[in-house]
């Protein structure tokens, strides 16, 4: 008896753990909060990237658009980066259901089918890209939804600064998490102009646990006044003192990009 007990509260706990991921999961898409993706092309030659930028401007950013994706980034890091040769591609998805289905529905979108043939049906011994690494990412509470920057600038001339902030546990994550969106760090970014695309905790990747956002300037030196204008912020001043607030970034990664001519930011 004592077991059929102990066997049916387990099952009760289940069940109501069950209904609170549901409720959670409802919750999240009632408040239209964003994934995103975040795909970045490895590239060893120029040939790659000429057939990688062919694909992604005639077949894969119009097959998005088809399917109702709007404002795709598409990404090269700024002249000097030493990372190594890599297109950054952003794409904002208003549902889990929608990142979920991407490839099934192009799959079905011949007009995708014909103008990315030379990329799909790519030879094994003329790959168009080294490896593939993906990124998914939820929306920070204090901003939803991703943002086209308000920028003067020529495109060749921005920069788009990826930021990658790493934790040495997922509490201190959360806790980073917890500082941008709580502790108001997102809103003195837009008070100072930043021109934030996206803030966005990482959900699976390869540098977990860990967060990213990205902001953009009209040039590099408008982006280091921004910075030295943060840096001596009084709000910032006082939010990085404060003790609950510690340690919670190990390392940090500064990617600097630029938008290429048909990138929708």
């Amino acid at each position: 008896m004592r077991s059929v007990s102990k066997h049916l509260a387990l099952y009760c706990l289940s069940f109501f753990l069950f209904l609170i991921s549901i409720c959670s999961f409802a919750n999240a898409s009632a408040t239209g909060k964003y994934y995103y993706e975040i795909k970045i092309y490895h590239l060893k030659t120029q040939a790659q990237e000429d057939r990688l930028d062919q694909y992604l401007q005639n077949a894969y950013l119009p097959a998005l658009h088809r399917l109702g994706i709007k404002n795709v980034g598409v990404f090269k890091p700024v002249v000097g980066d030493t990372s190594g040769r890599r297109v950054y591609v952003f794409i904002p998805l208003r549902t889990w259901d929608q990142l979920e289905n991407i490839d099934q529905k192009l799959i079905t979108d011949q007009q995708y089918l014909t103008s990315g043939d030379d990329y799909i049906n790519a030879p094994y011994n003329e790959e168009p890209y080294t490896r593939l690494e993906t990124i998914v990412l939820k929306a920070f509470p204090k901003m939803i939804a991703p943002e086209v920057p308000n920028l003067t600038a020529n495109k060749i001339d921005r920069v788009y600064e990826l930021r990658s902030y790493e934790s040495a546990t997922e509490k201190y994550n959360l806790n980073k998490v917890h500082m941008f969106n709580d502790g108001n760090e997102v809103a003195l970014f837009k008070r100072l102009g930043f021109n934030a695309v996206f803030y966005a905790e990482v959900i699976a990747g390869s540098h977990m646990p860990n967060l990213m956002y990205m902001t953009t300037f009209n040039n590099r030196p408008d982006r280091d006044k921004h910075w030295d204008t943060f840096s001596n912020d009084p709000e910032w001043k006082a939010l990085v003192a404060k003790p609950e607030y510690q340690h919670n970034v190990s390392k940090a990664d500064i990617i600097f990009l630029h938008p290429t001519v048909y990138s929708d930011f």
